[in-house]
């Protein structure tokens, strides 16, 4: 029995609220459960140096937790001076996989940042900032659409969505709350398109390998549930 009572390939409640922020070009507070984060998107008129005169836009992504996000208050990485290993991999992660839907030549020389802040974290933060980041990048494109600078569907070529899966107590489990995650004899976070493209797979093992049977359980796990995010951003942006 998963500690919160859900079934094997059972997700927690997902919700997408959107247009939370009043300034940005995009926004959206996206809900896994007990994890929020607020992905909100900034339209620049630049792209970065290497890109100039490329013809060619970019989207980036930026990735924080804010203090009291967890149990016990973490001092602010500005306050230290430096990024941690983990945020630096989590953004890079999210800037990729919103890439991997974009047509950089057809946004033009424009960037696009996504901030994917995590109000309150209770398992899979990067998950949910990467599904919610979708919906904070649509909204930015409709936004251009609108003062006739882009088409959205010459941009945005697919949806992407993520999602956790993992063993715990032995069980293949889709969506890990905190509990289930650090308790989990394997972690892996599935990112994917609508259309059932693989953009990135992450992975590992707790002291026991797992097999490769379990890793397609946990595939096909993922794989439904990310069908099911999609139908709720579809749903969400309707």
């Amino acid at each position: 029995m998963r500690p919160s009572g859900r079934k094997t390939d059972q997700m927690r409640k997902v919700s997408f609220e959107r247009n939370f922020s009043k300034h940005a070009e995009g926004s959206c507070l996206v809900k896994f459960g007990d994890t929020h984060v607020l992905c909100t998107a900034s339209l620049e008129d630049k792209t970065p140096p290497w890109l100039r005169n490329s013809g060619k836009g970019w989207v980036t992504a930026e990735y924080g937790m804010l203090p009291r996000a967890t149990g016990d208050r973490m001092r602010r990485e500005a306050s230290a001076g430096k990024q941690s290993g983990r945020t630096q991999e989590i953004q890079r992660l999210i800037g990729r996989s919103l890439r991997a839907v974009v047509d950089l030549e057809a946004l033009g020389e424009r960037q696009i940042s996504i901030d994917c802040d995590v109000i309150q974290a209770d398992g899979g933060t990067r998950t949910a900032a990467i599904t919610g980041a979708w919906i904070a990048l649509h909204d930015c494109l409709k936004w251009m659409e609108t003062r006739s600078m882009i088409k959205v569907e010459k941009v945005l070529k697919d949806h992407i969505a993520a999602v956790s899966c993992g063993i715990f107590a032995t069980q293949p489990v889709i969506d890990l709350d905190y509990l289930e995650d650090s308790a989990a004899e394997t972690d892996a976070n599935f990112v994917m398109t609508g259309t059932g493209g693989i953009v990135e797979i992450q992975g590992t093992a707790e002291g026991k390998p797992f097999s490769q049977d379990e890793f397609l359980i946990l595939l096909g796990l993922a794989r439904n549930g990310i069908d099911e995010l999609v139908a709720l951003q579809k749903q969400a942006i309707g």
